[in-house]
């Protein structure tokens, strides 16, 4: 063959392009193709609800929104899929029980174990399921954190996340325990703060009774006093005067005798003070009548106080007399009389 006619054919050969070529590039465009519709394409589907990294943590109560499914178990891998794609969107991630993203994922590699969409969703999605594990804890919804930390755990259990949850959720505890623990003692102490104070006003008013009816009792007893000074001044004025018809023995007969006890009745010991030995005296003033009766009495005085003066006053006032007597004639008076109180030691 002439060098002429050579070279063209050579040329024209280097510039087609071979069957295998063509053949292999036919194969990878049908593998690719073949690839994009049986993994990407999934894959892309289900991790498009996936919070991208830097994105904001769900809104508290967000992933409460939702009820509970009742028929989880009869759902296949593609329903469980989409309705974790729901709950993605939703950001009900770990929560509400029985509808949440987590649980339909787990479900799907129940089913089919290695599942590469669920396994990759959970582990992609775990940091902001611990989040909102760590805003329920905040929240102090105690049951609710626990079964979702127990939910992250099924999905990674080794992660370091769960111990410092559990850390969290332990001293959130010990906190409200020592909260209400606190809330219960300031309590108790207002109580008892309110009880010294009703039991100091009850004795401040017992003892200004007490002093009240003393003073009234003074008071009485300096208005008796002067009465049968004044009622002695005019008894006694007339005699004073001469009488010529007044017999030698007339003086005699102007004479004041004392009431005088017949009936003593000894006052019972109070059994507080016998158990405590305590010892006292109590002074009484009491009017004995033109019958020997006694009556209005009252206590003056006393040691220690208000603790025999109830049985000195039930006592006393059984007593009896034989009446004072003026001209012969009896007349009530006013004595004053202390009642001791000891234990015969």
């Amino acid at each position: 063959m002439p060098t002429q006619t050579r070279i063209p054919a050579r040329a024209s050969v280097r510039g087609a392009v071979s069957p295998v070529v063509l053949a292999v590039l036919a194969i990878v465009v049908a593998l690719s193709v073949a690839a994009w519709f049986l993994i990407v394409k999934p894959y892309r589907d289900a991790t498009q609800a996936v919070t991208p990294v830097g994105a904001s943590a769900p809104a508290a109560g967000s992933e409460k929104a939702a009820a509970p499914i009742a028929n989880v178990e009869s759902l296949s891998v593609d329903q469980l899929l989409a309705e974790a794609r729901k709950a993605m969107n939703e950001q009900r991630l770990v929560a509400p029980a029985g509808n949440n993203a987590f649980e339909f994922y787990m479900k799907v590699l129940e089913k089919q174990p290695g599942h590469p969409v669920a396994a990759d969703a959970l582990r992609e999605t775990f940091p902001f399921g611990a989040t909102a594990a760590e805003q329920t804890i905040n929240q102090r919804d105690f049951p609710e954190a626990q079964r979702e930390i127990d939910l992250l755990a099924k999905a990674d259990p080794e992660n370091y996340t769960l111990t410092i949850l559990r850390s969290k959720l332990d001293a959130q505890r010990k906190t409200l325990d020592r909260e209400q623990q606190a809330a219960v003692d300031q309590q108790k102490q207002q109580q008892l703060v309110a009880q010294n104070a009703a039991a100091a006003a009850r004795q401040q008013a017992a003892d200004q009774l007490a002093e009240t009816q003393r003073q009234q009792a003074a008071h009485e007893q300096a208005a008796r006093l002067a009465a049968q000074q004044q009622a002695s001044a005019a008894v006694t004025a007339p005699a004073a005067k001469p009488v010529a018809a007044r017999p030698a023995a007339a003086p005699d007969s102007d004479a004041i005798s004392d009431a005088v006890l017949t009936k003593q009745i000894r006052p019972r010991y109070p059994t507080a003070a016998m158990r405590s030995n305590q010892e006292g005296w109590v002074d009484v003033e009491l009017t004995v009548d033109t019958q020997g009766a006694v009556s209005n009495v009252t206590v003056v005085d006393s040691q220690p106080k208000h603790v025999f003066d109830r049985a000195a006053l039930d006592a006393v006032g059984r007593w009896e007399f034989k009446p004072a007597m003026r001209n012969g004639e009896p007349m009530p008076v006013t004595l004053r009389r202390r009642i001791l109180f000891n234990l015969g030691r």
